[in-house]
């Protein structure tokens, strides 16, 4: 079984590989490799406590990984996790890794005060087995639309 550990500062490789993985998974290498940020840019981001990145390792090999985020409410003295990305490499499905993954996650939740962990999943079908893995886990189902706004 791969184990999970949060990544910090120092991690540099690790965000790296991880961020390789994101883009061999979902098929989006521009988005993940063609333009990396700076090395002080993810320095900064992993000594964040509201960024969560997890990796799921087999020896030095990233074998799956979650990018989440803890997001402070304004209209309750509390916080929520929004899971952003979530993957494990092909060879490695369907042994326990995401569910671990979000085990870490959830637990993190707990520990920073945070009343729910939510997560997006795309309607198509491909992306079934991950819907599956998080009707699993949730207490509801809520049918939302993602709309992206340029700035």
């Amino acid at each position: 079984m791969a184990q999970v550990r949060r990544l910090g500062p120092g991690d540099l490789a690790m965000v790296r590989a991880l961020n390789a993985l994101f883009a061999q998974v979902f098929g989006e290498p521009e988005t993940y490799l063609a333009a990396p940020p700076p090395d002080d840019y993810v320095h900064d981001l992993l000594a964040d406590p509201s960024v969560i990145l997890l990796a799921a390792l087999e020896g030095e090999r990233v074998v799956g990984g979650i990018g989440a985020y803890a997001l402070r409410k304004f209209e309750q003295a509390r916080r929520e996790v929004y899971i952003y990305d979530l993957a494990v490499a092909e060879d490695r499905r369907r042994q326990g890794i995401a569910t671990a993954l979000i085990a870490e996650t959830r637990r993190i939740a707990r520990e920073t005060g945070a009343w729910t962990v939510f997560v997006q999943a795309d309607t198509v079908p491909e992306d079934e087995p991950a819907r599956a893995l998080y009707r699993k886990l949730a207490r509801e189902e809520i049918t939302a639309l993602h709309f992206d706004i340029a700035p």
